[in-house]
């Protein structure tokens, strides 16, 4: 059995360990997937079902643990584009709330953006611990940023 950790957003499928599991689809090393959830695979309905499509073609089985279905056979594929299009609304949604959530602070004077500063020292220092064996989680909470920001770091080089 091979794991496939993902920490990258669904709305792509320029992800590293996606990517790691499409080249095993395609070497044929991969005939099952078992995935948690179904808006992890892609939040974008036509690259979502454009996915379980091919994969269904070449015979995969495919699970999703959370929303307990199996998406093979056409009952299960239509269940998967509906739930696809809910996640690509449910994006769209977010991304509205949260521009009227910005716009409402904006008028009450309160809302400042992103706060500007440099990552280069702490780029450096994350590289440090990951040299000295530090844990991801660690690394993030010793410098006060997410895990998935420490990931960022390690793959700039």
């Amino acid at each position: 059995m091979e794991w496939y950790r993902d920490y990258e957003t669904g709305k792509t499928l320029a992800r590293p360990e996606f990517e790691r599991l499409q080249k095993d689809i395609f070497s044929g090393k991969v005939k099952t997937i078992v995935g948690w959830k179904l808006d992890r695979l892609s939040r974008r309905l036509r690259d979502g079902v454009n996915l379980l499509a091919d994969w269904c073609e070449r015979g995969l089985k495919i699970v999703v643990i959370t929303q307990q279905i199996e998406l093979n056979g056409p009952v299960g594929r239509m269940i998967a584009a509906v739930m696809l299009g809910l996640a690509e609304i449910e994006l769209e949604f977010r991304r509205e709330r949260q521009a009227a959530g910005i716009e409402v602070a904006k008028k009450k004077g309160a809302f400042k953006g992103r706060q500007k500063g440099t990552t280069k020292g702490k780029l450096e220092r994350a590289k440090e611990m990951l040299a000295k064996d530090w844990k991801p989680a660690e690394i993030a909470q010793a410098l006060g940023v997410s895990r998935r920001t420490v990931f960022r770091y390690v793959s700039c080089g």
